[in-house]
């Protein structure tokens, strides 16, 4: 590959794939300990207000933008809520809701010389990891930003233009008219077989179930009658009629039973765009999809934290950690390495 590659674009290059460190509202001097301590967030949705006080009748005093990092000094639990996810951060010069601000840090991974095999997912470890294709027409020119939590399929290890090691991602969006895009490997964490290997494969299929109430968005799975899992979601936002040649948004009622899941989905209109702020979600982690009309799945969510609360296109959205637990929990079970797994598998109640 060239590695013909503008100083511009490649000092913008570096800063984005180091996490967005370029885009942090702090001291330079107190980054890696507040990035190792979890203390910090990103702005997951166009901006977010900051407020005189941790309730949203305040005034506001700014805005952060996508993609900023922000420093958390404390949690606040506000007693004006809102009572589904009271959660604020107190910040420099103000109190951010929750909703929007994704926690991250900076944890750079080891970098392989070979893969296992010929594809093996991936899950990344910092707040943003810029992505580049490359063309023998355009040459290295930016595409979408992965970011932490996302999971991907790399296919293989490269130069990259600033001359390190690379990952080749492989979006299974563009499988048939095949698309791959690179991003720094060190910001890229491996999952090894082990770590989504099937839980509680003894319990039969037929005796674990998963029950999502939707009036009061949460979703809790069940072995027998014993609950393994309660969390709150955030499902489909209501929807009283669509528009014209729109699906409806509402998360559908009924028995259902998981269909086919996928470590790794490219959500979003497939667009080929550096632009933040399309709706383009590549990476998706953990999906479980349940109900085939419409492509409705359980799955893990990096993109906003307000769980309780309708927020989706008709998917469930959860927290990562607890989409992997259902993803690996629930029935058909999961072969690493393939791209999905389909069959009867475990029944889930919407009511």
């Amino acid at each position: 590959m060239s590695k013909e590659f503008s100083r511009r674009e490649f000092l913008k290059l570096s800063l984005l794939t180091l996490g967005g460190l370029a885009l942090r509202p702090m001291r330079t001097n107190t980054l890696d300990s507040a990035l190792a301590g979890k203390d910090v967030a990103r702005v997951a949705t166009h901006s977010v207000s900051v407020y005189s006080q941790p309730n949203d009748k305040s005034k506001i005093l700014f805005q952060r933008y996508r993609d900023e990092l922000v420093n958390i000094y404390y949690e606040v639990v506000s007693e004006d809520g809102p009572k589904y996810n009271p959660l604020w951060y107190r910040v420099w010069g103000g109190y951010v809701h929750s909703a929007h601000l994704q926690r991250v840090s900076v944890r750079l991974n080891p970098v392989v010389t070979t893969l296992n095999r010929k594809k093996q997912l991936a899950e990344v470890t910092v707040p943003i990891s810029q992505s580049f294709r490359y063309t023998t027409q355009k040459g290295w020119e930016p595409l979408y930003r992965l970011y932490e939590d996302s999971v991907h399929w790399v296919v293989g290890i490269e130069e990259g233009p600033d001359g390190q090691p690379w990952y080749r991602i492989k979006d299974e969006l563009f499988d048939i008219d095949p698309l791959d895009y690179f991003t720094p490997a060190q910001n890229l964490r491996l999952i090894e077989d082990e770590e989504i290997s099937p839980l509680s494969p003894e319990v039969p299929p037929e005796k674990k179930r998963i029950e999502i109430s939707i009036p009061h968005q949460t979703l809790t799975a069940y072995e027998y009658d014993n609950i393994v899992l309660q969390t709150s979601i955030s499902s489909g936002m209501p929807m009283s009629e669509p528009p014209p040649g729109q699906p409806s948004t509402d998360t559908p009622k009924g028995e259902f039973h998981v269909q086919n899941k996928m470590p790794s989905k490219h959500m979003g209109d497939g667009q080929l765009t550096a632009d933040p702020d399309a709706y383009e979600l590549p990476g998706v982690p953990w999906v479980c999809f349940f109900e085939p009309a419409t492509g409705v799945a359980t799955h893990g969510t990096y993109w906003h934290t307000n769980y309780g609360t309708f927020m989706s296109h008709g998917c469930v959205n959860m927290r990562p950690e607890e989409s992997k637990f259902i993803f690996r929990w629930a029935t058909p079970n999961y072969a690493y390495g393939e791209w999905d797994v389909r069959g009867y598998g475990t029944r889930i109640l919407v009511t």
